[in-house]
């Protein structure tokens, strides 16, 4: 009796350890199996296969995450022979219709798509597919800033400097409205020391992706200048020779447009005496390049008006505004600007190139989607 009930023992201690191992794994090979996700597979027709995480594609351009990669890997759709993708995205073809799903390797040039809650498998040739997980806009985008600078002094000087500068951008599909303003106002002692304000309203139509229609009006008020009021009024051809998204890496956010046509342009002086009100047709040539860096971190801009005369090219009054906005945390911003005019024939008493030098602090807010 006693072998037996020996070996009886034995017999139930290794099934209940034999149990307890396979009915309950340890922890490390739990975080093993869930430390292993399942990675989309895209095969070239060259033969090459990447590995990562599918994104995306527009413009003809898929994007792939991969951990060993630095930046996203993009290559040509139309390079693409095969495609394996474990999570659902949404597949937009060329007749507007979308498939949710995921997708299985088919024949050279095609894929399975498994969509719909009944996981239904479709097969669909890879030129049908003109986007894939595109980021989704608004109607309308809207970018700009809103900043302002103060600084006063006490005791052997009495100097107080108050400016005030905003922009915004409101852009659609076909429509681009831009409003620029800014005040600026310095006394010493009570004694004015400076004293402008300058706005700008702008209406770009666009006739093509690039190619638009504008109309703009300027107006400027200087106390120091004896200028009471000038006024510029525009339209003409533009066009867009950069966009968002035409080049890669640190040049993907960067714009850049140019715009020409005729103006009426008038001054109206304090003092008629000195100088006298002017009117006359001129040309209007402006540009404008905004470079953001490191997603909008740092942006570098650029933009410029010149207004020469039709009746006397040598008569030409010239803005030009150069800058850097600099984010600090969240939409709270810091900016230096430095903006240049020049008027060949100035009023009399006054010279004919004025700088103004600006350190401002601010909000700044871009409502473009980004992945």
């Amino acid at each position: 009796m006693r072998p037996s009930i020996v070996t009886l023992g034995l017999i139930a201690v290794s099934c209940l350890t034999t149990m307890e191992s396979v009915a309950f794994p340890t922890d490390d090979a739990a975080t093993v199996s869930q430390a292993a996700p399942v990675l989309d597979v895209v095969t070239l027709k060259d033969g090459s296969v990447i590995h990562g995480e599918v994104l995306e594609m527009s413009g003809g351009l898929l994007v792939i995450k991969n951990a060993l990669a630095a930046d996203l890997i993009k290559v040509k759709w139309s390079e693409v022979s095969k495609i394996a993708v474990s999570h659902p995205l949404p597949f937009h073809l060329k007749e507007g219709t979308i498939l949710n799903g995921t997708v299985e390797e088919g024949d050279p040039e095609t894929m399975k798509v498994k969509a719909g809650p009944s996981g239904d498998t479709m097969t669909v040739p890879m030129n049908a597919v003109t986007q894939v997980n595109p980021v989704v806009q608004a109607p309308v985008i809207y970018t700009g800033s809103l900043n302002a600078g103060y600084s006063q002094s006490v005791g052997n000087s009495h100097l107080r400097n108050v400016s005030i500068l905003g922009d915004l951008v409101a852009r659609s599909e076909q429509l681009r409205l831009t409003l620029l303003g800014r005040y600026v106002n310095g006394d010493n002692n009570g004694s004015l020391q400076v004293r402008n304000a300058r706005g700008t309203i702008k209406l770009d139509f666009f006739i093509t992706k690039r190619l638009f229609w504008f109309a703009s009006a300027y107006v400027e008020n200087d106390f120091l200048q004896n200028l009471k009021l000038r006024t510029a009024i525009s339209s003409g051809p533009g066009y867009q020779f950069i966009d968002r998204g035409d080049f890669n890496g640190l040049f993907k956010d960067m714009t850049f447009y140019a715009e020409a046509g005729p103006a009426y342009f008038n001054e109206d002086y304090r003092d008629n005496t000195l100088t006298g009100d002017r009117a006359s047709f001129r040309a209007r040539i402006a540009m404008k390049w905004d470079w953001p860096l490191f997603d909008g971190r740092v942006t570098l801009y650029h933009y410029n008006e010149i207004f020469p005369s039709v009746q006397n090219a040598s008569d030409f009054f010239f803005t030009m505004d150069n800058g850097i906005r600099m984010k600090i945390l969240a939409g709270l911003a810091s900016g230096f600007q430095v903006t240049t005019r020049y008027n060949n024939r100035p009023p009399a008493g006054t010279g004919d190139t004025d700088n103004l030098y600006l350190l401002t602090l601010g909000y700044a807010f871009d409502t473009t989607r980004k992945r």
